[in-house]
């Protein structure tokens, strides 16, 4: 019976980062996110945050200047802050991209990531 090595056929990559961009990325290729958010505080925070995970952030002071801005820019994700948003109504924007309405007090990275991601899969389905 032939005995086995214990040794890796290829490199160790234990130690080498895991997740975000892969091999067969594009340069320069990052999710579009378009943050729609009146108060520039929430805007700022948000963009930071997307930002610093890699992400193309455009931001729009309004949720009208979002709406005109849809007509030349797709994006993968669309984030509306509002003091309510639950008062963010859904029509007008596009079906097929998801749809984020946040409150101004969504200043939390993983609070803010596990939302895209929610978004996203429950498009997906």
């Amino acid at each position: 019976m032939p005995a086995f090595s214990q040794q890796r056929a290829g490199a160790d990559r234990r130690r080498q980062p895991r997740g975000g961009r892969r091999a067969e990325d594009k340069p320069g290729f990052a999710p579009l996110v378009l943050v729609a958010a009146e108060n520039a505080d929430s805007r700022n925070v948000c963009e930071t945050i997307l930002a610093r995970l890699r992400f193309a952030v455009a931001p729009v002071d309004s949720i009208e200047r979002a709406k005109t801005v849809l007509s030349t820019l797709r994006p993968d994700v669309i984030i509306v802050y509002a003091h309510d948003p639950g008062s963010v109504p859904r029509s007008g924007w596009p079906s097929d991209v998801p749809f984020l309405a946040l409150g101004d007090n969504v200043r939390d990275p993983d609070a803010l990531v596990d939302a895209i991601r929610s978004a996203i899969r429950s498009r997906a389905v």
